[in-house]
């Protein structure tokens, strides 16, 4: 690896830990505002002047606003995230066993996006200017155009209640019971990854078709080179970049589809946790679920432009003259 990949990754590594102590700050600041005293919260209305006191002091209420934030922006890279409201237990033991559950499922929704729109998309370039093309067309409007949640619900019934391949009703123990929860888990990617892949494979169509009007590409096939080398070796490398930062975006955006997907599929993951917790108003739970979030939308990103450097090595010459 070269002196300019470690610059530009430390660059970048930088540029994730000031946004997200950034997130981090404004998060903790809203959600002090809005919980208001959280020892009375706690306690309810009835609780005495002296034994709210006494919580304050337990919870470090009556410190400086910027030691409380310091002191939780530490705990939260040693899993001391606070005291749930609801639940009166260690956030970070509430959140720990979800954050799992949703890794797998987006996981294995990527997979499926990322190893099924690439030939997708190379298939739809190739039929763009046959007279079947319409058809792919047709199929990808309809897969983008039908809501995940209704998929989901197709998939429940047939897969679920008609072929009994899972159980739609509950949720296995994923240690007790891994290859039931990746089997539950698997469906409901595949409900999540299906809009995804279209969207993706049009963009890469479109991409792609638009390489191959180019003068380079022209030329090659002039010379005799075969359609099919010249579409593998080089248009699809250059139609990749676009589609890479597609699948970056994709993957930061799967949580947000998650939580939808997990109540339908009852799946006791990170999304199905945050809505029952501001129903709850549990709010030291959504403000750790809310940076978690962050978080993964961040390196979601990273991880997408580190991939499109690797790709085309002239995005990070282009970044670093400017």
């Amino acid at each position: 690896m070269s002196g300019d990949v470690v610059r530009y990754i430390l660059r970048r590594l930088g540029t994730l830990l000031v946004t997200m102590i950034l997130v981090s700050f404004v998060t903790y600041a809203a959600f002090a505002l809005i919980a208001g005293d959280p020892a009375q919260t706690m306690l309810g209305t009835n609780a005495t002047p002296q034994r709210l006191e006494q919580l304050r002091q337990e919870l470090g209420l009556n410190r400086p606003f910027l030691i409380r934030y310091a002191l939780w922006l530490g705990g939260f890279f040693t899993g001391n995230l606070g005291e749930s409201y609801s639940y009166r237990q260690p956030v970070w033991g509430l959140i720990a066993p979800k954050i799992e559950i949703t890794l797998i499922l987006c996981l294995i929704s990527f997979v499926l996006i990322a190893v099924l729109s690439v030939p997708f998309g190379l298939r739809a370039a190739l039929n763009a200017e046959k007279k079947t093309g319409w058809i792919g067309t047709v199929l990808r409007q309809l897969a983008m155009a039908v809501p995940p949640f209704f998929i989901g619900i197709l998939v429940s019934y047939m897969f679920g209640i008609v072929l009994r391949l899972f159980q739609p009703s509950g949720f296995p123990d994923l240690h007790r019971d891994p290859a039931g929860a990746v089997r539950h888990l698997f469906f409901a990617a595949v409900c999540l990854a299906i809009p995804r892949i279209a969207m993706t494979a049009r963009m890469l169509r479109s991409t792609i078709v638009g390489e191959m009007q180019k003068d380079y590409v022209r030329t090659a096939i002039s010379r005799g080179n075969d359609r099919q080398a010249v579409l593998s070796r080089h248009v699809l490398k250059n139609a990749l970049v676009p589609s890479v930062t597609f699948l970056g975006q994709t993957m930061a955006e799967l949580v947000a589809g998650g939580i939808v997907i997990e109540q339908v599929f009852g799946i006791p993951g990170l999304g199905r946790f945050l809505v029952t917790s501001i129903s709850n108003r549990d709010y030291p739970v959504v403000q750790a679920l809310v940076v978690i979030l962050a978080l993964w939308v961040v390196l979601s990103g990273f991880l997408a432009d580190i991939i499109n450097q690797w790709v085309d090595p002239r995005l990070r010459s282009a970044e670093d003259a400017d």
